[in-house]
């Protein structure tokens, strides 16, 4: 069993480390045969500084741009989602009362995606309301009808919609993975904290390099898909 994350970088004390192990948190779910990819809120709202909510992720976005160009080599299903709001309306409920800065997202400029890591043709932005990815959204319904049993997932922030996208993928029957440079957050703290218990429970926290190496040994050996999920002969 790989340790949690957070735990090789000497976060967390031996006590919790014996803790984790007995449980068997932090064992890998793998790779199922067809992997997608969800951006999570690349918004520039999120990832220019200028922004309220906002803060330079641009380590992140980057290395999530080199992980999009091989999906894409790969012929992967890949996803979007922003957040984006009516203006003056109450759609987002609670949320909106807890973080009132959030209604910066009733102007599409800071919902509009990264220009880093555009969207390429065919490929659908999902406008949500909440922090998952999931919640109130058709994504897991697209995954399905693209035959998806694997979700890495991207994004910001690790703590919040990254980490509430995760949740649900899984909860959605999903397996997770998390490139762990490939998401980021407002400070270091949510982001290693979310990165262990996420690694721990719900999701293989892994490196850009290993999930390439991955996708490429999958492309290798797994059948192929036609349209609509069937399979072909490898």
């Amino acid at each position: 069993m790989a340790s949690p994350p957070a735990q090789k970088r000497g976060l967390y004390d031996e006590t919790t480390a014996r803790v984790y192990t007995r449980g068997t948190y932090g064992s890998r779910s793998g790779f199922g045969v067809r992997p997608a990819v969800l951006v999570v809120d690349f918004s520039v709202g999120m990832s220019d500084p200028a922004s309220p909510v906002g803060s330079d992720m641009s380590d992140a976005v980057l290395a999530t741009r080199d992980l999009l160009a091989t999906a894409r080599e790969l012929g992967l299903p890949i996803a979007y989602t922003t957040v984006g709001y009516t203006k003056g309306s109450d759609e987002g409920g609670v949320f909106l009362r807890k973080v009132p800065a959030l209604r910066i997202f009733e102007e599409q400029r800071w919902s509009a995606i990264d220009p880093r890591v555009l969207p390429a043709e065919g490929e659908p932005v999902i406008v949500k309301k909440f922090a998952s990815a999931f919640f109130g959204t058709p994504l897991a319904s697209l995954f399905a009808s693209q035959g998806v049993d694997t979700v890495i997932v991207t994004g910001s922030t690790t703590s919040g919609c990254v980490r509430a996208s995760a949740v649900d993928a899984m909860q959605s029957g999903f397996r997770v993975v998390i490139p762990r440079e490939c998401v980021a957050d407002r400070a270091p703290g949510p982001h290693e904290a979310s990165l262990f218990d996420l690694d721990a429970k719900y999701a293989d926290v892994m490196s850009l390099e290993e999930v390439q190496t991955c996708l490429h040994r999958l492309e290798q050996t797994a059948p192929r898909r036609q349209p609509g999920g069937s399979r072909s002969a490898p």
